[in-house]
């Protein structure tokens, strides 16, 4: 993918998660000029409170694009005449919401879509962990569950984008939990998300689950499977894993990298054996900086 950049240019990037919503105006990660939180509820009232903050931040910083990185399933190809909308979501009342071609309208700039995990893996692989990559992914774990695959420098391309959090897995020997995911049911999104995580634990709270709870098994397993389908179709440089739930029990990271090794056995060795699955080396930032990359590619 052909990336370039202007000096001292500014950059808005806004992304639309599953939670909130973040807004981003900056120059480059270390120089972030402006950031606010927009909670998600309507597609109405998400979107005008966004255009409302870019709107404020265009009457005193003459912004060069806008990235837009969101939730999924979207559709990603300019040509189509619902380009830049949500498709099929799990996220009540989001099906066909216009995004991109809303905002577009509003500023006169170039402007960027993908998803929130392309997004984060693209940063990732300009400022973090997957620096001097051409071959990387991005792991999310929160709300849902996504995957940001980058293949030869450019994200997945198809008739969609990668939606690998949706793949159905076995369930850990001895488990029959029907899941929650309202299309697959015990898909990795049904068994590993944080919603999928609450739903199992109820009454008790992620503060009263100790670190060797059982619970912890069955997510790191789910997850230690999507890992080994990653491996096996696009065998990227490393994988990071982020996401709310990973930051919350950081203790899975090292959980899934070990259930990973002991499924793909000696068939695939990996190319690092400690930490090929890292955690994303922006943190908290790698979702609301990859709208800023995003933004970015927007000059290509």
């Amino acid at each position: 993918m052909a990336t370039r950049t202007e000096p001292g240019a500014i950059y808005a990037g806004v992304e639309l998660g599953g939670t909130k919503c973040i807004a981003v105006l900056a120059r480059e990660p270390h120089e972030i000029i402006a950031r606010e939180i927009v909670p998600t509820t309507s597609p109405d009232e998400t979107l005008g409170a966004l255009e409302r903050i870019l709107l404020g931040w265009g009457e005193t910083h003459e912004f060069r694009t806008l990235g837009i990185a969101s939730f999924g399933p979207v559709d990603l190809h300019p040509d189509s005449p619902t380009w830049g909308h949500v498709l099929n979501t799990t996220k009540p009342g989001w099906n066909g919401a216009d995004i991109a071609p809303r905002l577009a309208e509003r500023f006169g700039v170039p402007v960027k879509f993908e998803t929130d995990v392309n997004g984060a893996a693209l940063a990732e692989m300009r400022w973090g962990s997957g620096r001097d990559m051409a071959d990387f992914a991005y792991v999310t774990v929160g709300t849902g569950v996504g995957v940001g695959l980058i293949v030869n420098g450019a994200p997945t391309r198809g008739f969609l984008h990668c939606e690998l959090g949706h793949i159905r897995v076995a369930q850990l020997a001895g488990e029959e939990w029907s899941g929650i995911c309202p299309f697959h049911g015990a898909c990795v999104e049904g068994l590993a998300s944080g919603p999928a995580i609450e739903a199992r634990i109820a009454p008790r709270s992620y503060d009263q689950v100790a670190s060797d709870d059982r619970i912890w098994d069955s997510v790191a397993w789910a997850l230690a499977q999507l890992c080994h389908t990653i491996v096996c179709a696009a065998a990227p440089g490393a994988i990071a894993i982020g996401g709310g739930v990973m930051l919350r029990q950081p203790h899975l990271l090292p959980r899934i990298e070990r259930m990973l090794v002991e499924s793909l056995t000696d068939f695939m060795p990996l190319p690092r054996t400690e930490r090929y699955l890292v955690a994303p080396a922006l943190g908290r930032n790698a979702g609301p900086l990859g709208a800023i990359a995003v933004a970015m590619d927007a000059l290509a």
